[in-house]
């Protein structure tokens, strides 16, 4: 999980403030219900793959993308990375 997100700046900086506010029993249940019981190291490729089905969406201009949606993920991707971060050996 080392590839650099290039998103727009908007939705980077969106995405940030969320992770402030990110609670993961709550959050992480609504954007990939059947990983809320998991580690995080473990919840990021699914979060990766659904954050990254969003940004496709989103430059097709499809009618089913939703921002709500891409905001949830990327913050409950940052804010899962970080915790990841936060427990690995310095």
């Amino acid at each position: 999980m080392t590839r650099t997100l290039r998103r727009p700046r908007l939705l980077s900086r969106a995405a940030a403030a969320g992770a402030a506010l990110y609670r993961r029993e709550r959050d992480l249940a609504r954007m990939l219900p059947k990983m809320s019981g998991r580690d995080s190291a473990s919840v990021l490729p699914a979060l990766a793959a659904a954050e990254e089905a969003c940004e496709e969406q989103r430059k097709a201009g499809a009618a089913g993308y939703s921002i709500t949606r891409h905001v949830g993920l990327l913050t409950a991707l940052v804010a899962e990375l970080g915790a990841v971060a936060a427990r690995a050996p310095a």
